[in-house]
């Protein structure tokens, strides 16, 4: 049978607190009856306000789930508690009964849409038009180096100007990023958006590595091969994860350095780090959740997961999709990863930057670090070197708590490691287990 699911591994799963304190609730054996675990699949009863129990149901490879409440919330609830007791080792979930009419109808839906999903990808793999397709990045290029060279311009005049009037100007700068929509560029859209309400101080260096992408896209034929696919990646061309996955991909034990959650009206993000063991290689992963839905990727720090990865092609590759795996994630090493001085943490990101201008952070593990609030902030130092705490990348209470869990004797942090600072995400105190930091 499956190692059983930490409860670090399932309250990552909850869409918000509500769900998390909702399923607290419902995470005894009192309102279950008829709960089982075989062959990857777990389900049972739970006693509602009505005569009829919900159904609640979890496949627990993708994960996948089901449930009869009408909850617009993946997972819900009843689907989070019954998880939390089964992560419990409680006996009430019978391991290795015999699945129920209605477990069995689900999962052979699953199967049948997997297939059908799969016939239809062939389909139109055997039917793709390869000219089609050529005509259509043609089109695309075209009208992308319209907008590149017209926020070029755009950018020129800004500094004839003068920065002063900046602020004045946002509102101009946003019908910009919707011309840059209309040619295709998402990525420089984004980066429009976001000079619109950089800060003053920050101006002349958004300017120069906005002015520096669009030039680059100009002469994107004339670079390297891996900078030629940093720079169409940062203009908004994406690669197709099929594609990915069909190419060079790495097999590793990957370790879970952490995990971190961002949520705005559309759209909840992901974004979890990974190291490999034998390769000592970084990558992220990215998962996305609808409103109310937790992203379906859930990998608790300090797991570790055998699989394939596929790196999106870079100059730097760190984004990656995750391919084939091999077994369910386990507990990883008991001592926290090995890392770096913070001297050597910012050597590390200049290095990364001399490949990619654009790159804002990289990740990093810092070892033997205390957390020290000074006259300019906090900070993080070994006694020898020091790295600031970015200002705002996470709450002022959650470095205190830091701080008590340090309480003066040296962690192991890991986080992203950028201009302004070093942004925690995880902590290793001595030979514990980790603890998120922000989160």
């Amino acid at each position: 049978m499956e190692e059983r699911w930490s409860t670090e591994h399932v309250l990552s799963l909850a869409p918000d607190q509500a769900s998390l304190k909702a399923a607290g609730k419902l995470s005894g054996p009192a309102p279950w009856s008829g709960a089982g675990w075989e062959q990857g699949v777990l389900w049972g009863l739970c006693k509602g306000s009505g005569s009829t129990p919900y159904r609640a149901a979890v496949e627990l490879a993708t994960p996948a789930y089901k449930c009869s409440c009408p909850s617009r919330k993946f997972p819900c609830k009843h689907v989070l508690g019954l998880l939390l007791l089964w992560s419990a080792g409680a006996a009430e979930i019978a391991e290795g009964a015999e699945r129920p009419d209605w477990v069995a109808e689900w999962m052979a839906g699953r199967q049948a849409a997997v297939e059908q999903k799969t016939a239809r990808q062939q389909v139109r793999a055997e039917t793709a038009d390869p000219a089609a397709a050529r005509r259509r990045v043609e089109r695309r290029t075209a009208r992308v180096s319209a907008g590149a060279q017209e926020l070029r311009l755009r950018l020129a005049d800004g500094v004839r100007r003068g920065l002063a009037d900046h602020a004045a100007g946002a509102a101009d700068w946003e019908q910009v990023a919707a011309r840059m929509v209309d040619a295709q560029a998402p990525g420089l859209a984004s980066k429009v958006r976001e000079l619109a309400y950089t800060p003053q101080q920050g101006l002349l260096t958004g300017y120069a590595l906005l002015h520096l992408l669009a030039g680059a896209w100009g002469r994107v034929d004339e670079l390297p091969e891996e900078l030629a696919a940093t720079v169409r990646t940062r203009v908004g061309f994406t690669a197709d994860t099929a594609e990915l996955l069909a190419g060079p991909t790495v097999r590793d034990r990957w370790l879970v350095l952490g995990s971190r959650d961002t949520a705005d009206d559309r759209l909840t993000t992901r974004r979890l780090w990974l190291r490999g063991a034998k390769t000592g290689r970084p990558a992220l992963l990215l998962a996305f959740g609808r409103p109310g839905q937790a992203p379906e990727l859930a990998l608790p720090a300090g797991q570790s997961l055998e699989a394939e990865l596929a790196f999106h092609p870079g100059a730097r590759p760190l984004r990656a999709v995750l391919g084939q795996r091999y077994g369910a994630p386990e507990a990883g090493p008991a001592e926290p990863p090995a890392g770096l001085s913070p001297a050597e943490a910012v050597a590390g990101y200049g290095a990364a930057v001399a490949d990619d201008p654009w790159l804002e952070s990289w990740p990093v593990v810092l070892s033997e670090v205390v957390p020290v609030l000074g006259p300019e902030g906090w900070q993080l130092t070994d006694g020898r070197s020091a790295v600031a705490v970015r200002r705002g990348s996470v709450p002022e209470a959650a470095l205190w708590r830091l701080a008590a869990l340090s309480a003066g004797h040296p962690v192991t942090l890991f986080g992203e490691c950028g201009p302004a600072g070093f942004a925690p995400v995880t902590a290793w105190a001595g030979q514990g287990r980790p603890v998120g930091v922000g989160q």
